[in-house]
């Protein structure tokens, strides 16, 4: 899928508004795709309280999608990040904690809160 690469076309631009905070579960995700041509940039948000973190949808170890279906990234107790291709757990600043990719990290993708509102960086 190749939507880590920085220089992606399809990677949004900075200072796009994503979603309102409050669209995202507490805790929980929310998927995000964008499209430029051929090339795909996808990526999702996690929301802890007032704090979203973002990160490249893209598995370290195998490179597909973390989630079987849109914004299901956190373990049912949502303390973790869960890969389900392969039962991953990643703490929630993106550490690989357990599964083939321990000691890896999932890319991150900058975003930040503003006014209630998820933007990226």
């Amino acid at each position: 899928m190749a939507s880590f690469e920085p220089d992606n076309p399809a990677r949004p631009p900075a200072g796009l508004r994503l979603c309102a905070l409050s669209e995202i579960t507490d805790p929980g995700g929310k998927s995000f795709r964008f499209r430029d041509g051929s090339r795909m940039f996808a990526g999702f948000v996690i929301r802890q309280g007032a704090t979203a973190r973002g990160f490249v949808d893209s598995c370290p170890h195998a490179g597909w999608p973390l989630a079987p279906m849109d914004d299901r990234y956190l373990t049912r107790d949502a303390r973790h990040i869960f890969c389900a291709g392969h039962g991953a757990l990643f703490s929630m600043d993106g550490h690989c904690v357990a599964g083939p990719c321990a000691g890896d990290d999932l890319a991150p993708w900058r975003v930040e809160v503003r006014d209630g509102d998820v933007f990226t960086l």
